[in-house]
This record gives C-alpha cells, sequence and structure tokens, in this order.
C-alpha cells in the first residue's frame, strides 16, 4: 500500500485519499467562452507520463485539497503542496 503525505495530517494509506485530476485553469467568466474552448477545459488532460502536479483530497481524515507532485510511471512522491504555498 503507498502511503501519501497530507501536508496537515502525515503520511496516510492510499484508501483515504480521492483523486481530483491535473490542476486546470477555469475560463472566467465561464458563459462568455467558445463551446470549444469550454469543452477542452471539461474533458481534455494532458495525462502527462512521468513526474505531474495533480489534486488530491484527504477525503477520509482532514478533509483537506492538496497538490501532490508525483511520478506517474513509478508513482514516487516528490512533494505534497498546500493550496497557495510555493513549491
Amino acid at each position: 500500500m503507498q502511503l501519501i503525505p497530507c501536508p496537515w495530517c502525515g503520511p496516510r494509506d492510499e484508501p483515504e485519499f480521492v483523486y481530483g485530476g491535473e490542476p486546470a485553469v477555469r475560463p472566467i467568466p465561464a458563459g462568455s467562452v467558445s463551446g470549444e474552448v469550454w469543452s477542452d477545459y471539461l474533458h481534455f488532460r494532458t495525462n502527462t507520463k512521468g513526474r505531474a502536479r495533480e489534486l488530491w483530497c484527504h477525503s477520509a481524515g482532514c478533509a483537506q485539497w492538496f497538490l501532490l507532485e508525483r511520478d506517474t510511471v513509478t508513482h514516487a512522491i516528490y512533494a505534497a503542496i498546500k493550496p497557495g504555498a510555493t513549491a
């Protein structure tokens, strides 16, 4: 079982977490963008192979969202970052 380092609670078992996808900037205001731009935002991801940043939530713990830097091939974890923190 993989341990994920929650920035608030420390290392916890992976089943306590929920994957939230890759971070993306939402088109603002949403009502003024084309259907194509909105569709791209909703449905298309880069699906990075290797080192990537992802959103995760510690749903069975503190319920906080954070960025996780990990390798999608080896599952090595490099950093868990609180929202708004610089890293």
